[in-house]
C-alpha cells in the first residue's frame, strides 16, 4: 500500500487525488458557511442528519452529510481524516470505489441510528431518546470503513485489525452515537468485503507483493 501510494504522489502529484481534494474543498465551504449568521440553516437544511428525521429525508441529505463538518468537533480533524484516508483510497481503489464504499459505511450508521434507538439504552446494542436529536454529519464513518476496505484489499490484516480495536475501545471509553456508528459502519464494511471475497472478481484483492488490480 505504502509503494501504490508514494509512486501514484511522486509522479501524478496532487493529480493523484482529484475527487479527494474536492471533498476537502467542499468540506470547507460548509464549515466556512454554517458559522455565518446567514448561513448555520441552508446547511442543516442541505446536509444535516438526526435519527429524528424521516428515513427518507436523511437519505436525501446522507449524500451531502458526509462533508458537513461535526459542529462538537474540530474542522481540521475532518479535514485532515479525509485528505488521509480519502487519497489513499483514491489512489488505491479509485475514486469512484471510494465514494460507494464511504456512502455505505455512512448509511450503515445512519441506518444503525434508528436501530439503536428502538432497542432502546437497555440493550448493549442501543441507545438512548437523547440521542436522537444528535446532529449526525460528518466523514468520521465513512473514514473508518475506507480504512478497512482499502486494508483487505491490499491485505493489511494487521492495520485493520488496530482499526477495529481502535473503534471498540471508542465505545468501551465513550459510549456515545458517533462510536457505534463507527461499528456499524465497520461491520456493512466487512460485509461488502465477504461478498467480494464470495462472489467478486477472481483478482478482488491485491496479491501479495504486486500493484493494485486493474
Amino acid at each position: 500500500m505504502f509503494w501504490t501510494v508514494r509512486d501514484a504522489l511522486v509522479h501524478d502529484k496532487w493529480r493523484a487525488i482529484p475527487m479527494t481534494l474536492g471533498a476537502v474543498c467542499l468540506t470547507s465551504v460548509f464549515q466556512i458557511v454554517q458559522n455565518t449568521p446567514w448561513g448555520f440553516q441552508p446547511v442543516q437544511n442541505l446536509g444535516s442528519v438526526k435519527a429524528a428525521d424521516p428515513f427518507w429525508l436523511a437519505l436525501l441529505r446522507t449524500p451531502l452529510s458526509l462533508f458537513v463538518p461535526a459542529l462538537d468537533l474540530p474542522v481540521w480533524g475532518a479535514l485532515a481524516q479525509m485528505l488521509l484516508v480519502f487519497g489513499i483510497a483514491e489512489i488505491c481503489i479509485g475514486w469512484w470505489r471510494t465514494l460507494v464504499v464511504g456512502y455505505v459505511a455512512t448509511l450503515a450508521g445512519t441506518t444503525y441510528a434508528r436501530i439503536g434507538l428502538a432497542l432502546g439504552p437497555e440493550n448493549p446494542f442501543g441507545l438512548p431518546v437523547s440521542d436522537r436529536i444528535v446532529n449526525d454529519t460528518g466523514p468520521s464513518a465513512a473514514v473508518v470503513g475506507l480504512a478497512i476496505y482499502v486494508c483487505w484489499r491490499y491485505r493489511a490484516y494487521l492495520t485493520g485489525a488496530l482499526v477495529i480495536l481502535v473503534m471498540i475501545g471508542e465505545v468501551l471509553i465513550k459510549n456515545n452515537l458517533a462510536g457505534k456508528e463507527h461499528l456499524a459502519a465497520i461491520a456493512a464494511v466487512m460485509a461488502v468485503c465477504v461478498v467480494r471475497a464470495q462472489w467478486g472478481p477472481v483478482r478482488s484483492r491485491v496479491p501479495l507483493g504486486q500493484g493494485p488490480p486493474p
